[in-house]
């Protein structure tokens, strides 16, 4: 079994050509999302992170062919965008029962979020223990778990709905056939992108 993980920018750079070829070619993209977003670091940022994946978004946010999203795992933050989150509006998205969607998993931005309140309320001279830094993290991490179902992006509209993985092809084949009845009027225009 594959897990996903972050876009490198090599991936972003290829996904980039691929859905610019696309468009050329007037063929409709299908994105099965399973990333937590792009690659950080400094050693990525000198390899081109940003300017690929700034290609890539680029590249999908002008899309004019028929969109459709499938969220299998992981569809955090800029990964989410890049690979057509309903920010973008494709045409069909759908969750598997697996799906999560937040601007970060649940345990980093717990970390995050507890690294602040332990150092807001050791600055107002609280002493903070182990345990009660440990609560608040179990706390926050679990507001946020809850937050990143497919159940609350359904509720909120973010996904179309949420599928047996055993019919993604049928929902993919109806969306496709649905697309075929409204053709494309937009020419596909990328703007300036960075090489």
């Amino acid at each position: 079994m594959q897990f996903g993980g972050v876009i490198y920018s090599d991936s972003a750079d290829k996904a980039a050509r691929f859905i610019m070829n696309c468009n050329q070619r007037k063929i409709p993209l299908v994105f099965l999302q399973d990333a937590t977003g792009f690659m950080v670091g400094s050693r990525s940022e000198q390899g081109g992170i940003i300017k690929d994946g700034a290609k890539m978004v680029n590249a999908m946010a002008n899309s004019v062919v028929p969109k459709f999203t499938v969220i299998m795992g992981n569809s955090f933050g800029a990964a989410n965008y890049a690979m057509c989150g309903k920010a973008y509006d494709p045409r069909l998205i759908v969750g598997w029962p697996t799906a999560q969607v937040a601007v970060m998993g649940g345990a980093q931005a717990a970390k995050v979020l507890v690294q602040i309140e332990v150092a807001s309320l050791k600055a107002k001279g609280e002493v903070i223990t182990p345990e009660k830094e440990a609560e608040l993290y179990n706390k926050t991490k679990d507001r946020y778990d809850t937050q990143t179902t497919p159940y609350y992006a359904a509720s909120r509209l973010w996904l179309d709905a949420i599928i047996d993985p055993v019919d993604t092809r049928k929902w993919l084949s109806m969306g496709i056939e649905a697309a075929n009845h409204a053709p494309i009027t937009k020419a596909y225009n990328v703007g300036v992108i960075q090489t």
